[in-house]
């Protein structure tokens, strides 16, 4: 039960975090942000706040932001149609009744001769069985009313494809920003709390029937001299302990403001074909509120770097898709991790932030990425590529998707039973 909550908070965050980029900076840029949602497929909780219907949903393989011109809308009002009027107190339509009007005893109902609620937002029409013609404005967050639902009229200002490049671009590239921090954000409470790793060679946990218990070495010691070499950092520390295996070393130490010296033989062991030292001992932390900020960021910075020297591997063909993770291998990774403790889980999720991040910000269709690149050659080009055709790409991209997480997923599924 842990793991499974565990898991379900995690993935919630990074979505959430992830989604929330692109609803603040659709927000910020005048889009209409029809949905924003958790999951895809059925709906299982919702409510509207703003504008927006915010959705819980049933599969939890991602999430996404649903603004107003990304997608063809739903409801066009063609010349003959009979709709029903509903009016503020401007005298302005602020309902459009298309169905069902017979349950709008108060809206006016007319025969449409033509509607532009792109830019001029009139409708032009007759009164049912009337010569007269008419002219009717349309205010801004008017709503349709189809099936007794309601959808909010959408203004070509309010739209995606309205707005500048610089707006659409960063739009789209807020999601992945946030999760990168996200990452900052959890590396920094993990050094507030647990500590960052201290510069210096500075001696925390000693291991049972270690080399270094055996020698005398205690919490705290500090290493100054190793070999009359002197030493200022704890790589250079590890190095010579690891370049010494089963040698006889001579360390200086500081302990309680007092010099000892300390004679330890690194023990030999094996690691990926090679033969290292090892002494028994881990790096002191330490509690430094600027050193944390420092720190979340180089961490990120070097889990960034990982990821993409493992995504160039998997390019070039040195990983294979079999050595690839879904929502299950994700799962049990998760259920090992919060077994080791919370400091674990936390870097976990971190890691699987800046994955998030990374992966969205490839160019491929679908993805923020692929959008972020045909928002580029527009801007190369000077203007955009046919929506339609565009439209046909990051569908395809979309399935293909899909169509890697059901392997990825059979993958996990073997790995477990076989």
């Amino acid at each position: 039960m842990t793991t499974i909550i565990a898991f379900i908070f995690m993935f919630g965050l990074l979505v959430f975090v992830h989604e929330l980029g692109h609803l603040i900076f659709a927000k910020r840029s005048g889009m209409l942000a029809r949905e924003f949602a958790i999951g895809f497929g059925p709906k299982i909780f919702s409510f509207m706040w703003d504008e927006t219907v915010y959705t819980i949903r049933l599969l939890p393989v991602g999430g996404y932001v649903r603004v107003a011109g990304e997608d063809p809308e739903i409801i066009e009002l063609k010349p003959g149609h009979h709709i029903g009027l509903e009016f503020n107190e401007q005298q302005k339509v602020n309902k459009i009744i298309v169905n069902n009007k017979s349950k709008h005893s108060h809206a006016r109902v007319i025969e449409v001769e033509k509607a532009d609620l792109d830019h001029s937002l009139k409708i032009h029409g007759y009164e049912v069985d009337e010569d007269e013609k008419l002219i009717f404005d349309v205010d801004p967050k008017a709503f349709f009313v189809m099936d007794e639902k309601e959808t909010q009229i959408a203004p070509y200002d309010r739209q995606f494809a309205s707005k500048t490049i610089p707006q659409r671009a960063m739009q789209l590239f807020a999601g992945p920003m946030m999760n990168f921090v996200l990452a900052i954000f959890v590396f920094l409470i993990i050094g507030l709390i647990q500590g960052v790793p201290a510069e210096e060679a500075i001696i925390g946990d000693v291991q049972p029937d270690s080399a270094a218990l055996e020698a005398g070495f205690q919490k705290g010691d500090k290493v100054v001299q190793i070999e009359g070499e002197s030493i200022r950092t704890w790589e250079e520390f590890t190095k010579i302990i690891q370049d010494n295996p089963e040698e006889e070393l001579t360390m200086l130490i500081n302990r309680n403001d007092q010099t000892q010296e300390l004679t330890v033989i690194p023990q030999k062991v094996e690691t990926q074909g090679t033969t290292i030292g090892q002494i028994g001992v881990q790096l002191a932390l330490e509690k430094s509120v600027i050193k944390s900020v420092q720190n979340s960021v180089v961490q990120t910075y070097e889990w960034t770097k990982l990821i993409l020297v493992n995504l160039g591997m998997l390019v070039t063909g040195q990983f294979s898709i079999d050595m690839l993770s879904g929502p299950v291998g994700i799962y049990d990774a998760t259920d090992q991790f919060v077994q080791r403790g919370l400091y674990t889980y936390l870097t976990w999720t971190a890691a699987l932030s800046i994955n998030l991040g990374i992966i969205n910000l490839l160019p491929l269709p679908a993805l923020d990425g692929g959008r972020l690149l045909f928002v580029g050659i527009e801007a190369v080009r000077g203007k955009p590529i046919d929506p339609q055709k565009e439209g046909v790409v990051h569908f395809i991209g979309f399935a293909l998707l899909m169509l890697l997480m059901i392997v990825v997923t059979w993958n996990d599924i073997q790995r477990l039973f076989l």
